[in-house]
């Protein structure tokens, strides 16, 4: 009888052992020891503890996620303030597509070296305007020849025809003049002046996120404010007339080495002119 007992408590006892988990133990144990993806692995241990500062989950006000983006600028040169916004968009079809150019009202902080193909009356007006680079027929041949060296390229009308073999060259860069980056016009000496004063282009890529750059760091938190606000009603003014329902998805800031805070985009939108 005692022998029969102690046989039925040994089968108990394995029973139990042998009894899984509750769903909630093992999936606290998966997430243990879930191992770190590739991207976690390669992060730097300072934007590792910069990322502390930003709290999980936490959707921020723009004015506060601006002053936390200057905090986590810790990099040895002065960071670029990047938002990156993702749209109810595909880009695929012609009317769902979004690219175009805002001025920032405080400027990039950044020096743009700007190339003018125009007109020989054009070029010396481009030239007074601040442009790196002007000329006609003897710059498309520089550029031909593999002469590079700005940031910008822009072409009166007239002159498109003569840019078409250059298309190879230019289009992998995004140097290729466009109409709808500003860089096509008739004004040359007006436009060197605003890409110069602070004027960025944008477009939305094949997932539907447009990214800008929209300042330094170094910048005061209420002139990142604005140009951010800038970049907010740009959006909303070139809405894709093919987009239907929900227009944006979400909105995010970060410093070019640091980590994203998501924004509150509709209080945003709602936020007046006066910062």
């Amino acid at each position: 009888m005692a022998l029969a007992m102690r046989a039925a408590a040994s089968r108990s006892a394995t029973a139990a052992r042998a009894q899984p988990a509750p769903r909630r133990a093992r999936a606290v144990a998966a997430t243990a020891e879930a191992p770190l993806s590739r991207k976690e692995r390669n992060r730097s241990k300072r934007f590792n503890q910069l990322k502390t500062v930003v709290v999980p989950g936490k959707t921020y006000d723009a004015k506060e996620a601006i002053e936390v983006m200057k905090q986590t600028a810790s990099a040895k040169f002065d960071e670029s303030a990047e938002v990156h916004v993702r749209l109810n968009i595909d880009p695929k079809y012609n009317d769902q597509q979004l690219r175009c150019t805002v001025p920032l009202p405080a400027g990039t902080g950044q020096t743009v070296r700007v190339a003018v193909i125009a007109g020989a009356d054009d070029v010396q007006a481009a030239k007074d305007a601040g442009a790196a680079y002007a000329g006609s027929e003897d710059l498309v041949e520089e550029i031909a020849g593999g002469m590079l060296d700005f940031d910008k390229l822009i072409a009166t009308p007239a002159m498109m025809p003569k840019l078409a073999k250059l298309g190879r060259v230019l289009g992998p860069k995004g140097l290729m003049p466009n109409p709808k980056a500003g860089t096509v016009t008739p004004n040359v000496a007006q436009a060197v002046a605003e890409f110069q004063g602070g004027k960025v282009e944008y477009r939305a890529d094949k997932a539907g996120i447009a990214h800008v750059m929209f300042g330094k760091c170094s910048f005061s938190a209420e002139d990142l404010l604005s140009n951010l606000k800038a970049v907010q009603e740009s959006i909303d003014a070139n809405k894709p007339t093919g987009v239907k329902g929900i227009y944006w998805k979400s909105m995010y800031i970060c410093s070019a080495m640091g980590p994203s805070m998501k924004i509150d985009y509709q209080a945003l939108q709602k936020l007046g002119g006066e910062q």
